[in-house]
């Protein structure tokens, strides 16, 4: 019966819906049939279906409206999920008392109408409808509606994935993605993993000083165990906040993967861990560009070179372009200020990529290299520099959230923490 669905939306005082989070959580696996009245909607549903958050999802489009979603499931199942377009108040209502009688219990339905009306939405919800979206509809309204179905407003939210990638090999976006991490962890108190996908020679081990026995290489070698537990065992903890599933960085096996060798992993982490960064190494293969097409948001680190520029912009073009329902991938540079080098400046990486880099990392040798041999984050080394800064406004436009506030102590609190120490 439609009436087991559960809804999601609830419009304002003047009808209009209200205001939702710009992250969306990806789908599960589910069937999705979508009965369209105009080539505008149906076109829009495309589009939607190739979006990377439904790319689980198994879509099929017909024309024809409530009318010919009744005639369909006279004699075929229904799927986990039902699109309708529709018109006219009395045509809605009455089409879904018919469908109520051909449809499967847990099936939801998504109506798309246009008329926008408080009293009608609480007849559909009534009825039990998911969802009631006000036409003309757009792509990502369609991947919100379907997506937040399966996103319970008492569940956990579903971690956002944070992918950081080197334009060139050596331009220092591991280092980026390790002190990116720890402010996320530390400064915005996100509970937060890194996971280091270069098997052969990752280096977050050695940044974070940790030399774990286990790591992502026990879960992606045996994708049947990967389950929320198993790696919890494979976590290394590195603060309160942050933990790390490490690389082996040993050459006694050569770690070639199909395309979909970190899904199980990166969607069971996705249940756990609020903030998942991923460390990609530069190299191009199936899965790196499906681990940076599929992420929430893609952080492109360059060096102010003609080669970096080519291929920051070539990875920017090539993302924007798979990801048109996302905000484009953002850029930084890395190492800028090197001395003698000749260098193009930030203002010409903007203007060929059309987009300005969210942050310029000077080339400061003496502290990045102590803070790499120690096995220390810039923060630990100095908690004032200006590079420490920098890594906590790119965490924060990564993941839009702002500083959490540290509470204020009082005159008192040095005595208050002496007396507690004694007893």
């Amino acid at each position: 019966m439609i009436n087991h669905a559960r809804h999601n939306t609830q419009l304002q005082a003047d009808g209009s819906a209200p205001a939702t989070d710009d992250h969306i959580a990806p789908a599960p696996r589910v069937s999705v049939q979508a009965f369209c009245e105009t080539v505008e909607t149906a076109a829009a549903v495309q589009a939607a279906g190739e979006d990377r958050r439904l790319g689980k999802a198994h879509l099929k489009i017909q024309m024809g409206g409530m009318a010919a979603a009744i005639e369909a499931y006279r004699s075929a199942p229904t799927p986990n999920v039902i699109i309708l377009e529709t018109e006219g108040r009395t045509e809605i209502l009455h089409g879904l008392d018919q469908l109520a009688t051909v449809c499967d219990a847990g099936t939801r339905v998504i109506v798309i109408g246009r008329i926008n009306d408080v009293t009608l939405y609480r007849e559909l919800v009534r009825r039990g409808v998911s969802d009631y979206v006000i036409a003309p509809v757009a792509t990502i309204d369609v991947v919100r509606s379907v997506c937040n179905l399966f996103s319970a407003p008492e569940a956990k939210a579903v971690g956002r994935i944070i992918a950081i990638i080197g334009a060139k090999g050596g331009v220092g976006a591991s280092t980026i993605a390790h002190n990116v991490a720890w402010a996320i962890a530390r400064d915005l108190a996100l509970d937060s993993v890194v996971a280091d996908l270069d098997l052969a020679f990752g280096t977050a081990g050695l940044d974070y000083n940790q030399d774990p026995a286990q790591g992502i290489a026990d879960a992606v070698f045996s994708p049947d165990r990967v389950d929320t537990a198993f790696l919890d065992r494979l976590l290394s903890k590195c603060t309160d906040h942050l933990s790390l599933l490490a690389a082996p960085a040993t050459l006694d096996r050569v770690y070639d993967f199909g395309a979909e060798a970190f899904d199980s992993i990166f969607d069971t982490l996705r249940t756990t861990m609020p903030c998942i960064v991923l460390d990609i190494p530069h190299q191009w293969s199936g899965w790196t560009k499906r681990a940076l097409i599929a992420a929430d948001d893609i952080l492109i680190v360059a060096a102010p070179d003609l080669a970096n520029l080519r291929n920051t912009k070539n990875i920017y073009d090539l993302l924007k372009a798979a990801r048109p329902n996302d905000r484009p991938p953002l850029y930084c540079l890395n190492q800028v200020g090197i001395p003698k080098r000749p260098e193009i400046p930030a203002s010409e990486f903007a203007k060929a990529i059309e987009s300005h880099p969210i942050a310029t990392i000077p080339f400061e040798p003496q502290i990045f290299g102590a803070a790499a041999n120690n096995g220390q984050m810039i923060a630990e080394i100095s908690a004032t520099h200006r590079t420490t800064e920098m890594f906590l406004q790119v965490a924060q436009r990564l993941t839009g959230r702002g500083e959490t506030k540290k509470p204020k102590s009082s005159l008192l609190s040095p005595l208050i923490a002496k007396l507690r120490a004694k007893k």
